[in-house]
C-alpha cells in the first residue's frame, strides 16, 4: 500500500485551508407538513387460478393502491442542538430521516424541507452528513484505512494527501478511535472491532467532511446500555461545536434521553410530540396522561406511540380512541406553534458557492477516483482471493488431474481431450461462480457511497475490472504450470504458453459472464442458480460429450466461451492440417476407420482459431459492458 495509508502523524485541521465547501456552517433544517405515500400493489386472490382463469375473483390484474407512511410531519432544529426522532418500528423514522437528508425523488414526498431558509440542493447536501442504520463496511480493511480511504474519495482535489490523512487522523481522535485505528472492521465471521467502534467508524465517514447536518438513523441499534450512552455523548458533543444533529432512536435509556435538546414522537406516521425533551412528560400530564410509577420518560413516550397506556376503566377496543386523542391533542395544542416557528423566515449564513467542473478538471478527478478505488480494491479483495481454502482448492484439482493424467499418451487422444476439458470445465464454472457474488455482496457499500457522491460509476467499475485482472490470474497460473507439466502435455515452452495464454484468456471471460449475471440480477442466491445453469448448458455443448448436438440446441455452443477455448487447446496441442493424420498414427484411408473418423470430428474439423479468438475477445468486452450497463439502472 502507498505510505498514506501507513503512519502519518495528526495535524491539527483547523490549520489546513480547507475549502469553503468542506468548512462547518450554521444550519437551520426545518420541515414542515411532510407527507410521503408510496404505491403498493395489490396482489389478493389466487395467482396460479388467475393466471389459468380458473381462481377466485374476476381474474382482474393487480390493483395499485397509496399508502400513506408520514402524515404532515413538522419541525425544526438549529445549530447545536440534537433532535431525537422516537417511535416504535414502523412508525416512519426511517422514511423521515431519508426525506430530511434528500435521498427522495419522485411525486411521493410533499411538504417543504429547509436548510436556512432554502431547500435542498446540491451544494447544500454535499456537507450533510448521513448515517444509515446498517453499518457496510469493508471487513477486511482497518479503521485507519477505511477512513483514510474515505478522506481522500471525498475531500476536494485542492487538499495534498498529507492533508487529507490529517482530516482522516482528527476524525480518529475526535470519535476516540486511536486505540482500535489498526484493527480491521471484521463482520459476523470475522473478528474485528465493537458494535459502538463500527458504528463511531460509520459517523467518521460523514465527519470527515465537517458536515453541518449530521443525520443519523438508529445509531444505538444493538449497542448495549453503555456503549449507546458512550456514541450519543459523542454525538453532543459534535452538536456543541454548532453542529445540527438528527437522530432516530427506537429505546434509549434514561441517561441517553437526558442528552437530547428536541424530541419529535411519532406513531404510525402521525406526530405525537414535538418540543424539549425535558417539557415532554409535562405535555402529557397537561393532557392527562402520566405514569402510574416513576419511570423512564422514552419508555413513556414509546408506551403512548404504542397505545399500550392504560387508563382505568378503559377497555381494550378504547386504545385507538386514546391514540386519536393524542393526536388531536397535538394537532390543536401543539401543531400551530411549531408550524408558527417553522414558517419564520431565516437568512441564509453563508453564500452558495459553486465549483465549476472544466473537463480538465473533470478527467483529474477521476483518475483521482480510480487510482483510489483500485488501491483499496486491491486491498480488500486479496484476502477473498488468497484465502486458504481457494488457494486449497486449485491446488488439489491440479494435483488430482496431474495424478489421472500423469505422463499420459501424445497418441492417447481420448484421454488428452478429456484433460483438456477437464480443465475448461474447472476454469469456465471456477472462476463465474465467484464473480456472481461480487456486486451482490457489494450492493449496500456501492448504494451508500454513490448516494454519497464518493466517486462516479464509471471508476468505481473500471477499478473493479483491472482490479481483479491480477487477482483471477495468478490461481490459473500455478493451477496449469503444475498440471501441464504432471500430464506431460505438449513438452515445449511455446506450446505451454500459449496454452497460458488461452486458459487467462477463458478465465477472464468467464469472470465476466459472472460479474454480467450479478449486475443484472443483484441477488446472489438467483445468481448463482442463473450461473450455474448457464456453465452447464455451455459444458455440454462444447463438444466433448456430445459430437452431434441436436439442431435446435446448436446455437448454445456458439455463444459458449468453453467451445471455444476447448477447441484452441486441442489447435496448441496437435494443430491443424492433414499432417496431424500422420502425427497421431492414422490415416484418412486406413483400416482404423473409428479411430480416423474420431480425430477428425474432434480434432481436425475444427474451426479456425482466429474466430475462437474473435469470439473470445468479443465475449471479453460484451460481458462487462453488459455489467455495466445494469448497474446503470440502479438508482
Amino acid at each position: 500500500m502507498p505510505s498514506f495509508v501507513g503512519g502519518a502523524q495528526a495535524k491539527d485541521v483547523s490549520s489546513l485551508h480547507l475549502p469553503s465547501s468542506s468548512s462547518c456552517r450554521p444550519l437551520t433544517l426545518k420541515f414542515v407538513d411532510v407527507s410521503y405515500r408510496v404505491k403498493v400493489t395489490n396482489k389478493s386472490g389466487n395467482t396460479i387460478g388467475r393466471i389459468f382463469g380458473c381462481g377466485s375473483g374476476d381474474g382482474a390484474a393487480p390493483s395499485v393502491q397509496e399508502r400513506s407512511i408520514l402524515h404532515g410531519v413538522s419541525g425544526m432544529v438549529s445549530p447545536g442542538e440534537t433532535l431525537a426522532i422516537l417511535g416504535p418500528s414502523g412508525s416512519g423514522k426511517s422514511t423521515l430521516l431519508n426525506a430530511l437528508a434528500g435521498r427522495f425523488q419522485g411525486d411521493g414526498l410533499t411538504g417543504s424541507v429547509l436548510a436556512n431558509g432554502q431547500k435542498l440542493s446540491k451544494s447544500i447536501l454535499r456537507w450533510t452528513g448521513f448515517v444509515t442504520q446498517d453499518d457496510v463496511l469493508y471487513p477486511h480493511l482497518t479503521v485507519r484505512e477505511t477512513l483514510i480511504f474515505c478522506s481522500l474519495l471525498r475531500l476536494p482535489l485542492s487538499l495534498s494527501k498529507q492533508d487529507k490523512v490529517a482530516v482522516a487522523e482528527s476524525v480518529i481522535v475526535e470519535l476516540g478511535l486511536t486505540k482500535c485505528q489498526n484493527t480491521i472492521i471484521g463482520n459476523a465471521f470475522i473478528r474485528g472491532v465493537s458494535g459502538g467502534e463500527r458504528k463511531r467508524v460509520s459517523i467518521g465517514h460523514e465527519m470527515l467532511i465537517n458536515p453541518s447536518l449530521l443525520i443519523l438513523d438508529e445509531p444505538t441499534s444493538g449497542l448495549d446500555s453503555t456503549a449507546a450512552h458512550r456514541l450519543v455523548t459523542t454525538m453532543a458533543a459534535l452538536a456543541h461545536k454548532g453542529k445540527t444533529i438528527v437522530t432516530s432512536i427506537h429505546q434509549p435509556s434514561s441517561r441517553v434521553y437526558q442528552t437530547f435538546d428536541k424530541v419529535l414522537v411519532l406513531s404510525e406516521g402521525r406526530c405525537l410530540y414535538y418540543g424539549k425533551g425535558s417539557e415532554a412528560m409535562s405535555y402529557f400530564e397537561s393532557i392527562g396522561f402520566t405514569p402510574s410509577f416513576p419511570m423512564n420518560p422514552a419508555d413513556f413516550l414509546l408506551d403512548l406511540a404504542n397505545g399500550v397506556y392504560q387508563v382505568e376503566n378503559t377497555s381494550e377496543g378504547e386504545k385507538p380512541n386514546m391514540k386519536q386523542t393524542l393526536i388531536t391533542s397535538y394537532n390543536t395544542l401543539l401543531a400551530p406553534r411549531v408550524k408558527a416557528a417553522c414558517m419564520e423566515t431565516s437568512t441564509l449564513l453563508e453564500t452558495k458557492t459553486r465549483e465549476r467542473l472544466t473537463c480538465k478538471t473533470s478527467l483529474l478527478m477521476w483518475c483521482n477516483q480510480l487510482s483510489i478505488l483500485l488501491q483499496r480494491n486491491l486491498k480488500e479483495r486479496k484476502h477473498e482471493t488468497f484465502n486458504g481454502l481457494r488457494v486449497f482448492q486449485v491446488i488439489t484439482a491440479a494435483m488430482l488431474a496431474g495424478l489421472m493424467w500423469w505422463h499420459s499418451d501424445f497418441r492417447d487422444i481420448q484421454d488428452r481431450l478429456g484433460l483438456l476439458f477437464f480443465i475448461s470445465i474447472f476454469w469456465g464454472v471456477f472462476p463465474s461462480f465467484n464473480a456472481v457474488f461480487a456486486f451482490p455482496q457489494e450492493r449496500a457499500i456501492f448504494l451508500k457511497e454513490r448516494a454519497s457522491g464518493l466517486y462516479t460509476l464509471s471508476s468505481y467499475f473500471m477499478a473493479r475490472v483491472i482490479g481483479d485482472l491480477p487477482m483471477e490470474l495468478i490461481l490459473p497460473t500455478i493451477f496449469l504450470t503444475i498440471a501441464y507439466w504432471m500430464t506431460e502435455l505438449k513438452p515445449e515452452l511455446g506450446a505451454f504458453l500459449l496454452t497460458l495464454s488461452v486458459l487467462l484468456g477463458y478465465v477472464l471471460v468467464s469472470q465476466g459472464l459472472g460479474l454480467a449475471l450479478g449486475a443484472t440480477i443483484m441477488d446472489a442466491k438467483q445468481a448463482s442458480t442463473v450461473v450455474t445453469v448457464t456453465m452447464l448448458a455451455f459444458v455440454l455443448t462444447g463438444g466433448f460429450y456430445v459430437h452431434k448436438v441436436p439442431t435446435c440446441m446448436t446455437w448454445i455452443k456458439y455463444i459458449s466461451a468453453t467451445y471455444y477455448s476447448y477447441r484452441l487447446f486441442i489447435n496448441v496441442q496437435y494443430g491443424t492440417g492433414d499432417k496431424i493424420w500422420s502425427l497421431l498414427g492414422c490415416s484418412r484411408h486406413g483400416t482404423d476407420k473409428a479411430r480416423c473418423n474420431f480425430v477428425e470430428e474432434d480434432v481436425v474439423g475444427q474451426i479456425s482459431p482466429e474466430l475462437s479468438i474473435g469470439a473470445l475477445l468479443f465475449m471479453f468486452v460484451g460481458y462487462r459492458l453488459l455489467a455495466y450497463l445494469a448497474l446503470r439502472r440502479i438508482k
